[in-house]
């Protein structure tokens, strides 16, 4: 992940107007080249996979390392077994991502871009903030891609064609 190239602040349905660099690593919009995206959005599941739903579109997230020991719903507790070997006492964490996140959350999600064959595109997630608590983020969000496409990738866009 080349981390020189800014996440993009989109919506969903932009990133379908998203194409595959030659690299592979990469991807362009209008001219853009990005390998990360951000948004933010609700949080709902279907069968058992997590989506983010922006209100323009629904993308998969992929949640590894840190993101599955975060207690991300108040009240829910991991299941912990305790093992006891030699002279160390060690603690097994398992854990179920949908009892650790809650649909209906509104998140902030930063990370990276893939798309799959036959599949919805996904986000390999490298950022996740409730924003839950904050309702007027929502209509913040907004603004803010209004304004990042306004200010800075329209007249990329623009150049480019």
């Amino acid at each position: 992940m080349d981390y020189s190239l800014a996440a993009l602040k989109v919506f969903c349905v932009q990133l379908n107007d998203a194409r595959q660099t030659p690299s592979q690593n990469a991807f362009t919009l209008g001219g853009i080249l990005f390998q990360r995206a951000w948004l933010q959005g609700v949080l709902v599941s279907n069968e058992g996979r997590l989506l983010l739903d922006d209100s323009t579109g629904i993308i998969e997230l992929s949640l590894a390392g840190e993101f599955l020991l975060r207690r991300w719903d108040i009240g829910i507790v991991p299941t912990t077994l305790w093992r006891i070997s030699s002279h160390t006492l060690s603690v097994l964490i398992t854990i179920d991502i949908f009892h650790l996140t809650r649909t209906g959350m509104y998140v902030m999600v930063v990370g990276g871009y893939f798309v799959r064959t036959g599949d919805k595109p996904m986000i390999k997630v490298h950022k996740m903030v409730d924003l839950s608590a904050f309702p007027d983020r929502e209509a913040m969000w907004y603004l803010e891609v209004m304004e990042a496409y306004k200010l800075f990738y329209q007249p990329l866009i623009e150049d480019f064609m």
